[in-house]
């Protein structure tokens, strides 16, 4: 029996080659149809939030995190969780959302959320979401829709529209006014 030398590290796009052929194997091309996927596709995944598990420095394993507006949360999708055939049943995904999870706790988002089989996840700390309350970009049902609430009151204020959030854009501070742009009319 072969020992396992697992290590787990933040994604970087020197993975992205190896996670596309495990999601691809996992998930088949209908992966693409998924409402999920509508939102991944809306903007990138959050790096410094996903991860891989390398088995003797091959990549057999991974999770991204999206950053989201569900509703009025600012929280995280998890997805897609994919571990390679050979991998599976060894608590490798189980891990890699733990740890994903933590990392988006200390990074301060409200909730981090997925689609997903409930027996597998609501042991991690996944609750299932009040049916119908948020609005993907494509059917899903919502008997899978599951958040592990991070701040306070998230599950009331999980209500709406899920989509990307682009954490790039910081908003100015009430009362404070952004100097003219250059060459500006003051």
């Amino acid at each position: 029996m072969k020992k396992h030398d697992l290590v787990y590290l933040t994604e970087d796009a020197s993975h992205d080659a190896a996670i596309e052929v495990i999601n691809e194997e996992a998930f088949g091309p209908g992966r693409f149809a998924r409402a999920a996927a509508r939102i991944r596709e809306q903007g990138p995944h959050d790096r410094s939030l996903s991860f891989i598990c390398t088995d003797d420095g091959e990549t057999i394993a991974s999770v991204r995190m999206t950053p989201v507006s569900a509703g009025s949360v600012k929280g995280h999708l998890l997805g897609p969780l994919a571990v390679r055939p050979s991998h599976k049943n060894k608590g490798i995904g189980r891990e890699l959302v733990r740890i994903a999870v933590e990392a988006a706790r200390r990074k301060g988002s409200e909730a981090v959320i997925l689609v997903g089989d409930p027996p597998y996840y609501q042991p991690l700390g996944f609750e299932k979401v009040r049916y119908g309350a948020l609005e993907f970009p494509g059917p899903v049902d919502p008997a899978r829709v599951l958040v592990v609430p991070i701040a306070a009151d998230v599950h009331a204020r999980l209500e709406g529209v899920i989509a990307w959030r682009d954490d790039s854009v910081v908003p100015a501070a009430k009362g404070v006014v952004p100097p003219p742009a250059e060459g500006a009319a003051a």
